[in-house]
């Protein structure tokens, strides 16, 4: 995280420029407080706000990160996309479902940000893995422990919302598959176990537990998500095979009938263990 703390820093003076007093805690979450950050990794903050945020407010602090957010380097410091969600904090506490997020950036909407288009607030049931994962990593930039601002999850409604994001999920799978990929591995792992993990380990978890013949379009996406590495060589799991893109290839054109018929496995996995009730 040492190499990115100038662009969280500015995130951060942002975000009480903008909301000032009214900034009760801002956490970091994700792949930086849960396992490490990786190549294409964002920065994921996560803020709680006293109360609901105004017009003005959504607009000075998506003015703000646009300037601050994108990949390489930025005033001679290396630069990394920022997700910064607000919530304010009698939406969320006490919990009930589904919750209300005030403010949502990330790098992938930003074409419709910078045609005009400001976030709003909206009923988002990804919320609550994402409380999870804040409450898990229990990394405050400014402000007390999570825990003393927000409810934990209960499972039932853990379970509610990640299930419900899957449709979505794989309506995106030819545009990012990867990404898909590691998700839904991700929530096979936290309806079996009621445990929120970081991406590279829930796709550990699934291949042992896949079939051979559906295990390498996801070994292949772990490996490049861990950096493009040989995968040979990875000690966490032997049975990825060789990395044969190389690391900075994406390509799955030729691939997309061993990823459909893998998806389709993981996501019978996931619909039985939601009939159950997960874990």
């Amino acid at each position: 995280m040492s190499d990115h703390r100038p662009q969280l820093d500015q995130a951060l003076r942002l975000v009480h420029d903008v909301l000032g007093a009214e900034v009760a805690g801002v956490f970091l979450y994700g792949s930086a407080v849960l396992g490490g950050l990786r190549p294409d990794s964002d920065l994921d903050v996560f803020v709680v706000a006293r109360r609901r945020m105004t017009d003005h407010e959504r607009r000075n602090l998506l003015h703000g990160l646009l300037g601050i957010s994108g990949r390489g380097a930025r005033n001679g410091e290396p630069a990394r996309p920022v997700e910064l969600i607000v919530v304010a904090q009698g939406d969320v506490r006490p919990w009930r479902y589904p919750p209300r997020c005030e403010f949502l950036y990330g790098e992938w909407l930003r074409e419709e940000f910078e045609r005009g288009e400001v976030p709003a607030p909206a009923v988002m049931p990804d919320l609550a893995p994402l409380i999870t994962m804040v409450l898990l990593g229990d990394a405050p930039l400014f402000g007390p422990p999570p825990a003393q601002l927000l409810d934990p999850v209960p499972h039932e409604d853990l379970r509610r919302a990640i299930v419900a994001g899957v449709p979505e999920l794989l309506a995106d799978l030819a545009s990012d598959t990867r990404n898909v990929l590691l998700t839904l591995a991700r929530v096979w792992t936290t309806l079996a176990t009621g445990t929120v993990t970081s991406k590279d380990v829930a796709a550990s978890w699934a291949l042992d537990r896949l079939p051979d013949r559906h295990r390498p379009v996801l070994a292949r996406a772990r490996s490049l998500y861990l950096g493009g590495r040989d995968s040979l060589v990875d000690p966490v799991d032997p049975a990825d095979p060789p990395d044969s893109v190389g690391a900075g290839s994406e390509s799955w054109d030729g691939e997309m009938p061993a990823v459909r018929a893998h998806v389709d496995v993981v996501v019978r996995a996931i619909e039985q263990l939601a009939e159950r009730g997960g874990h």
